[in-house]
């Protein structure tokens, strides 16, 4: 596959991926969530969002490239997509490890796979660096109404192990429909209230402080993969190292 000279993405984590591996000038679409980086907004059209985009206006663009997720693009508007003989890369990761594999991979279909390499190494240090001993158990919300919990065979469920912690519902895929009360039985050590694709506010977080110690976090931290891996990984594990000591 010849090296995509114009693109058009419809994940936001992506967009910001295709922009920090030096690609950004290729991207000729996006949508509305894509905001990040800032400079992004006035230069890149906007397509619709995540879940709704406008097929008709994405191929009229002739990306040499589109770029979508499993979870947050519908197969409907992949398959038109497709259909009009444009080319899509569906992403899928679902560990720490998957996430770099597809880094690498990405580098190398945009050119940039020297960009890609020092992401990944940055990722690899930051895994590797010593941490202290840590099995504290947490729970991460996804969604309030119905309350909705992360489970195993995700992205980041992975991270969280990464990082040093435990998943409480990580005998329970994807993201799990949960009573509260189930939550407290299992008794976390930490619950972390992210504020996407759910915002959870402070009134959320006194409402679950009478199970566990409760944080709110930058959701972008444990859903976007690319950049911001090697952060995530550190910023958990100073979380979980405060929450220990308490």
């Amino acid at each position: 596959m010849a090296t995509p000279r114009r693109i058009v993405s419809l994940v936001p984590s992506l967009t910001e991926l295709v922009c920090w591996l030096g690609a950004g000038d290729a991207l000729v679409g996006r949508t509305r969530f894509c905001d990040s980086p800032a400079e992004l907004s006035g230069r890149v059209p906007e397509v619709g969002g995540t879940k709704d985009p406008d097929v008709g206006r994405i191929v009229a663009l002739r990306p040499g490239l589109v770029l979508a997720n499993r979870e947050e693009n519908r197969r409907e508007d992949v398959e038109a997509i497709r259909a009009s003989g444009t080319p899509v890369m569906v992403t899928d990761p679902c560990s720490v490890s998957e996430a770099l594999a597809m880094i690498r991979g990405l580098g190398r279909t945009l050119g940039h796979s020297g960009r890609a390499r020092q992401l990944i190494e940055e990722t690899m240090d930051a895994l590797h660096e010593p941490a202290p001993v840590c099995h504290l158990s947490v729970f991460v919300a996804v969604w309030k109404n119905p309350l909705m919990a992360l489970g195993s065979a995700t992205y980041g469920n992975d991270l969280i192990a990464c990082a040093g912690g435990r998943n409480i519902f990580a005998d329970l895929q994807r993201y799990p429909a949960v009573a509260r009360a189930e939550v407290k039985r299992r008794s976390p050590g930490i619950i972390l209230l992210p504020d996407e694709p759910y915002r959870f506010r402070e009134v959320d977080a006194a409402e679950y402080s009478g199970i566990a110690p409760t944080r709110l976090v930058d959701g972008r931290m444990l859903w976007w993969y690319g950049p911001r891996l090697p952060h995530a990984i550190r910023a958990l594990r100073t979380i979980f190292k405060e929450m220990e000591q308490i």
